[in-house]
């Protein structure tokens, strides 16, 4: 009996939010389906994101930040980091991974500073366009660079020759999307408005956004239907304002159905994380972007810069994300269904929905193992 081929493993390092968790889970599910063992490497928050993580074993660690400028906290994230290094290279030691991914976040730490300690080989992911602070330490050290935009700033010299553009990978029911047409949209027809804020965004878009819109017309409000993720504190007001405005509107603090929701829209209006534009892009629907304006290296905006000079969304700085200066830009994107079907095409050839494909074959070039793996 000839016996089963051992499966090449790699290590899959992400960072405990969404914004990491998501790329990285389609990369590991493509790599999977290439014949791959699958570890994942998160912390506590991480494993929030990771139910359907298709990973044959887990290790969880400390997340610990280095960006404090407090002595003792800066003590305190070194020794937590040398001791989750530590961990990893026992952990690999016995694992033998023949791959290190890195996603980003302080939680791939560890990871990648054990592979470049043991020789093994690491492909990193950048979703911003701005390198994260963990992957600018590895970028030199990796085999590949990959990233989600054209955009790539703070990548270090040493490592240009080494980047490629990929795209961020997307989950399945994301990318089904893609294969739906636009909704049909006339000028004075019903008109879906997706408002997706994040946990981080939220709370603005509660009190700005259902004011803008009850300052439209009434012809056009009565055309609207709104779907909005509100803080939990702030659904029953968010729909309040709905009711009172003469809206339709389902406001609640999660969706579960996103993909539907998405594919349902003629417009969403959103943060410009790295996850959003790129499922914007790939879904191909026009968009209201506001970058986080506390976002490390102000990176949300640099994510949206594609999609403006694309002609697919409009961008408005938080600092000027009012009511007033909200309402006529919308007034002006409903108003006109031949505009937004141009710019639902032009978000959709900016799409790029083999990220995944394209960094599987990436991270097996640099482990070595093409055409070595499973039929």
């Amino acid at each position: 009996m000839t016996p089963s081929p051992i499966k090449p493993l790699v290590v899959v390092a992400a960072g405990g939010t969404g914004g990491h968790m998501f790329p990285a889970q389609a990369f590991a599910e493509e790599m999977r389906a290439r014949g791959w063992t699958i570890a994942l490497v998160t912390d506590e928050r991480g494993k929030k994101y990771a139910t359907n993580f298709p990973a044959d074993w887990r290790l969880e660690v400390d997340a610990a930040t280095f960006g404090s400028k407090m002595p003792h906290k800066l003590l305190a994230s070194a020794l937590k980091l040398r001791h989750g290094t530590a961990e990893a290279r026992k952990n690999f030691a016995k694992t033998k991974p023949s791959l290190i991914a890195g996603f980003g976040g302080y939680p791939s730490y560890p990871s990648l500073s054990a592979a470049r300690s043991m020789g093994v080989p690491i492909i990193i992911h950048e979703q911003n366009s701005v390198l994260g602070r963990v992957n600018r330490l590895f970028a030199k050290a990796a085999k590949y660079v990959a990233c989600g935009f054209d955009r790539l700033d703070r990548l270090p010299l040493a490592a240009e020759d080494r980047k490629r553009v990929v795209g961020n990978p997307v989950r399945n029911p994301i990318k089904a999307v893609r294969e739906k047409p636009y909704p049909e949209l006339t000028d004075t027809g019903p008109l879906n408005i997706l408002v997706t804020g994040g946990s981080q965004g939220a709370r603005l878009f509660g009190e700005v956004i259902p004011q803008a819109i009850a300052s439209l017309p009434e012809a056009q409000r009565a055309r609207l239907t709104v779907v909005q993720q509100a803080r939990e504190e702030q659904v029953e007001v968010v729909r309040a304002a709905y009711r009172e405005a003469g809206v339709k509107a389902t406001v609640e603090s999660f969706f579960s159905d996103m993909q539907d929701r998405l594919a349902a829209a003629h417009l969403v209006i959103a943060r410009s994380g790295a996850g959003t534009v790129t499922e914007l892009a790939v879904a191909g629907r026009p968009s209201i972007l506001i970058p986080l304006g506390i976002a490390m290296d102000d990176h949300q905006t640099a994510n949206a810069e594609g999609m403006v000079t694309g002609a697919a969304a409009d961008v408005v700085p938080e600092p000027k994300f009012t009511a007033e200066m909200l309402a006529p830009l919308l007034l002006e994107r409903i108003s006109n269904a031949g505009v937004l079907r141009a710019r639902a095409k032009a978000s959709w050839q900016l799409g790029k929905p083999n990220a995944a494909r394209e960094l599987a074959d990436l991270a097996e070039q640099a482990a070595g193992v093409t055409g070595k793996r499973d039929a």
